[in-house]
């Protein structure tokens, strides 16, 4: 847990939810991505991504995701899911995930996704704006 706090600048918790638990006894393996997508949106949340999306119309779309499943989540547990951005380039930046349970007292699930600045009117990828980068900067120094 103490690394999450060292190497994320985005770190949340929440307990887990028993329906999302699957036949096979653990939490789905879907219910992981939503975890991540709850960090992506906290995450431009606290940047003014939103904010900035609502009023251009230009904002984040993302491209691809993957998740590597380090040990099964089962209920109850209280998990700590942490996010940060890598490797930003004009267009396109990774955000890195993570997944840390209380219960296992260890990292449950670890990945990334690629993200690509919008433009949702003209329908093309665009450059991320200046003000964001600033932003995301800041988020993470």
């Amino acid at each position: 847990m103490h690394d999450l706090n060292e190497n994320y600048p985005l770190v949340f918790s929440q307990d887990l939810i028993w329906s999302n638990m699957d036949a096979f006894q653990h939490i789905n393996n879907a219910v992981y991505f939503r975890y991540f997508e709850d960090a992506r949106m906290k995450y431009f949340e606290t940047t003014g991504v939103m904010k900035h999306m609502t009023e251009t119309r230009i904002g984040p779309i993302l491209a691809s995701t993957t998740c590597n499943f380090r040990a099964p989540l089962t209920f109850p547990d209280r998990i700590h899911i942490a996010a940060r951005i890598e490797d930003m380039k004009n267009r396109t930046f990774k955000m890195k995930y993570a997944i840390y349970s209380d219960k296992l007292n260890k990292l449950a699930a670890d990945g990334e996704g690629l993200v690509v600045f919008y433009d949702y009117q003209r329908k093309m990828s665009c450059e991320i704006p200046a003000l964001i980068v600033s932003a995301f900067e800041a988020f993470q120094s």
